[in-house]
């Protein structure tokens, strides 16, 4: 009975020190996509966008970073400290949201000034249609707060979710034809490779499941699929009559 209870625990710890390497890992993401085309224009002076997508981007990495953090207090034993951030958590998810919707509702108002209103009104559905399932995995993370092994596998899925634009900046940077990005909002087909990357982050976390628990958990296989699916369908809705009136009134709520 305790070379069992001995097995068990050790399998907690080595769970809890993978989810950490994950949380690492998806830093590295989060901050490296971005050296191309935020991290260093920013540093050398030539980065010039409204001041809404310094906030989106203060929000996002703070959010990355405590992910990050309440990984390693739960790594390290420290549960409570885990529990007692939770609803600051909730509150960085809430602006970090927010400012989601607000950066590309301004962006969609001057690309329509620089008269590519469509290409970003099309580009606009990989955006505003995946929210609905990152907002959605959270609220069922919350949700099962007291349920840990769904909670954590439900977070990991939404931070794999959260990565795709951090992704498609690395695709857009050193796999697209030259000039680009300068041409304006890409099409909204090109999230389709970052977003089977991200999926591949789920991979490998069905497969640590695999192998130390013999099969993989559902919240990782179904929460995948969802995020996957959403991209893709995201990218079947852009250039349709309905997507594209959608997003005319999402940008008219700018003003």
């Amino acid at each position: 009975m305790e070379a069992t209870m001995s097995g068990a625990a050790a399998a907690r710890f080595d769970a809890r020190r993978f989810h950490l390497w994950m949380a690492v890992v998806f830093v590295l993401i989060a901050f490296g996509g971005f050296i191309p085309t935020y991290w260093a224009p920013v540093a050398s002076g030539m980065f010039r966008a409204p001041p809404i997508t310094h906030i989106h981007g203060f929000l996002l990495f703070s959010w990355t970073l405590f992910y990050c953090a309440q990984t390693a207090w739960v790594a390290a034993g420290r549960t409570p400290d885990h529990r007692a951030w939770g609803l600051a958590g909730i509150s960085l998810f809430t602006l970090m949201i927010g400012s989601i919707i607000v950066l590309k509702i301004t962006m969609m108002r001057l690309d329509d000034a620089r008269g590519l209103g469509d290409a970003s009104r099309r580009f606009s559905a990989v955006v505003f249609g995946g929210l609905p399932v990152i907002i959605g995995l959270f609220a069922l993370a919350i949700a099962n707060v007291r349920r840990p092994e769904i909670h954590k596998r439900l977070m990991f899925v939404l931070m794999t979710g959260l990565m795709i634009p951090a992704l498609a900046r690395l695709f857009l940077t050193y796999l697209a034809p030259p000039g680009a990005m300068a041409g304006g909002p890409p099409p909204a087909f090109v999230s389709i490779p970052p977003a089977v990357v991200a999926s591949l982050l789920v991979v490998v976390a069905i497969v640590y499941d695999w192998r130390t628990l013999g099969r993989p958990h559902k919240a990782y296989v179904y929460g995948g699929l969802v995020v996957l699916l959403a991209n893709v369908l995201a990218v079947v809705m852009a250039g349709t009559a309905t997507w594209m009136g959608i997003a005319r009134f999402l940008q008219s709520l700018g003003g």
